[in-house]
């Protein structure tokens, strides 16, 4: 777990650096600048494009990290990379010669509620084109574990353009309307940089000769893709939905709640940048052993990290809106607790869904995530309706908690591996009691020093607890390591 623990450290450092930039144009540059309608119209088109994206790159980034740790020599390599980076153009293609024939019927379609949506079609497919090839190549570095600059353009590159082009409004050097069409432009400099970077590791010799096994890859790329299109239903389907269904200016309001609740997710997201060639590597070799111990791992440091993330995030919930200037955006409290804790339940699986991925059972992924798309669908349809932007986030929590049990139990049944121990249970229960005793706690008038003092306290206790139970190796010898320093 060296390397794993090694490269996550630096992934979570850029994931926070990030984090921070996008919190200062979420909570502030964004509504301050672009206002809530403009501010809803970049969410929605930015989700919808995350919709598209599994189709446009056909799984193709997932398929490279399955597969190139099962090619042994460099003839076979060269072939299998060769191949796959013009898998995309399968789709790409006849989508893009669909939008030029229906781009009117399209934005008729999508602009029922908002007519402002209309003249941004082409925006969701460019986008979608660029960020489909980046994790293309992107996928390319991190099967030669090299994760660290990749999640600097795939994390920070995007937030700081943003941050950019703000600044560029707020001083009226840029109007809203080519903020967004210079984003999209950004989006593309992106996908170079990352082109770049990969032919930097490594060049293959390119040839037109397939790999032996291509049948067997474009079957797994395709499921991946459909499989993909799915579960990406499950991220983006309530920014898209919502609009449907109330002001554009509710989606904004979701949006921020969304972005504060998903730092629980920051471990995993740095994680899974490096482990999930790992695990696939085991699975090639048939090294069960090595996969259990990566499971189990993964879901105790991840639950640990995460469970603290949520105390951080859910104490300080109340006193962080109080800082912003819209109070508007403080009803969506209840959907920062319901979708952190989905987070949470999600990052406990640990590596479980790169097993699912990368195994030789990996078409149950389609069933599996069909079945959370039409349940979060069918769910916000009812939920939207009665409980507004909080019924988004119920629908969320019900299905991510849901499937994630099912998962746990599939993996159990195929491979007899499980990720959770006894010291999963003694997480749990830090982090209920800890969020039930201090919740309720104030300290200061000032929501800025009771952010900080409640912070404190929370972390005092939460990592001793975490020591001196024991309840993870390896982030007790980081804790020592950093007393040492």
């Amino acid at each position: 777990m060296g390397i794993v623990i090694k490269q996550t450290s630096k992934n979570i450092f850029t994931i926070s650096i990030a984090l921070l930039i996008g919190g200062l144009n979420t909570l502030y540059f964004y509504p301050e600048f672009l206002k809530d309608e403009y501010y809803g119209l970049v969410v929605f088109l930015l989700a919808t494009s995350n919709l598209l994206q599994p189709l446009m790159s056909l799984g193709a980034q997932h398929t490279i990290i399955k597969f190139y740790s099962s090619f042994k020599d460099k003839v076979s390599k060269d072939a299998f990379l060769s191949s796959i980076i013009f898998i995309p153009l399968i789709i790409i293609i006849p989508i893009t010669f669909f939008v030029v024939k229906a781009h009117d019927l399209i934005g008729e379609f999508l602009s029922v509620q908002n007519p402002i949506i209309e003249s941004y079609v082409w925006v969701i497919f460019l986008v979608s084109f660029a960020t489909s090839y980046f994790e293309v190549f992107y996928a390319w570095s991190r099967v030669h574990l090299k994760s660290v600059f990749g999640n600097i353009l795939k994390e920070i590159y995007p937030r700081v353009s943003v941050m950019i082009l703000l600044l560029l409004v707020s001083f009226d050097f840029l109007t809203k309307e080519g903020f967004v069409w210079w984003l999209t432009g950004l989006y593309y400099l992106r996908l170079i940089i990352m082109i770049v970077y990969s032919f930097s590791i490594y060049v293959p010799k390119f040839s037109f000769k397939l790999p032996q096994n291509f049948k067997e890859i474009l079957s797994y790329s395709i499921y991946i893709l459909l499989a993909g299109s799915a579960a990406s239903l499950l991220i983006d389907i309530d920014k898209y939905m919502i609009p449907q269904k109330e002001a554009i200016s509710q989606t904004a309001y979701y949006a921020v709640a969304v972005f504060i609740a998903t730092v629980v997710e920051i471990p995993g997201r740095a994680m899974f940048q490096i482990l999930n060639p790992m695990v696939a590597k085991a699975i090639n070799n048939n090294d069960f052993q090595e996969l259990n111990n990566l499971y189990q791992k993964s879901s105790s440091n991840l639950l640990i990290v995460s469970g603290f993330f949520f105390l951080l995030i859910n104490l300080n919930i109340s006193s962080f809106y109080l800082l912003m200037n819209n109070e508007l955006y403080s009803d969506a409290i209840l959907v920062v607790l319901m979708i952190s804790l989905a987070k949470l339940i999600q990052m406990s699986f640990g590596c479980g869904p790169a097993i699912l991925a990368t195994s030789s059972f990996y078409k149950i992924t389609l069933p599996f995530s069909i079945a959370m798309a039409i349940s979060v669908y069918f769910l916000n349809d009812v939920l939207i309706d009665l409980y507004g932007i909080n019924g988004a986030a119920i629908s969320t929590l019900i299905v991510l908690s849901v499937f994630t049990f099912l998962k746990v139990l599939f993996i159990k049944h195929k491979l007899k591996i499980n990720p959770y121990n006894f010291n999963s249970i003694k997480i749990i229960l830090i982090v209920m009691l800890m969020y039930l005793s201090i919740s309720y706690v104030g300290f200061m008038h000032s929501a800025f020093i009771d952010i900080v003092l409640r912070s404190v306290i929370v972390s005092i206790i939460y990592i001793g607890l975490v020591y001196y139970l024991n309840l993870s190796t390896a982030i007790n010898n980081i804790i020592k390591s950093l007393f040492k320093r």
